[in-house]
């Protein structure tokens, strides 16, 4: 199982940013995706999931009407778009498969900061 993450970045107060789950050695299509994040000093938390069909998602109350999962099984990637970021969005963003254990990438940071 490979799961790479992209996309990250240092942007301004409000701006957006798109984040990229590259996903390889496991049936993409048949498996529930999530992102998780973690802030300095701070515990991972979960921040969306989508279903395998991506007909079925959820948000962490702090992302939500905020940021959108969505998924591409064609490609075999999962997307993160974030939009009105905030500095409290600062974090290192992980893709997440958990396939009997729990699948990580390797994590891309994401500094909401004027």
């Amino acid at each position: 199982v490979q799961l790479v993450e992209s996309g990250g970045g240092l942007v301004q107060p409000g701006g957006s940013l798109t984040l990229s789950c590259a996903a390889s050695g496991f049936t993409f299509s048949r498996q529930l995706m999530r992102w998780y994040r973690q802030a300095p000093g701070k515990e991972r938390e979960l921040v969306a999931g989508i279903n395998s069909a991506g007909v079925d998602t959820n948000y962490a109350d702090s992302v939500k009407g905020r940021f959108t999962i969505s998924r591409d099984n064609a490609k075999n990637t999962v997307y993160l778009q974030m939009n009105s970021l905030k500095p409290e969005d600062t974090a290192v963003y992980y893709c997440n498969a958990n396939i009997l254990i729990n699948f990580w990438g390797q994590g891309t940071q994401v500094t909401v900061s004027s």
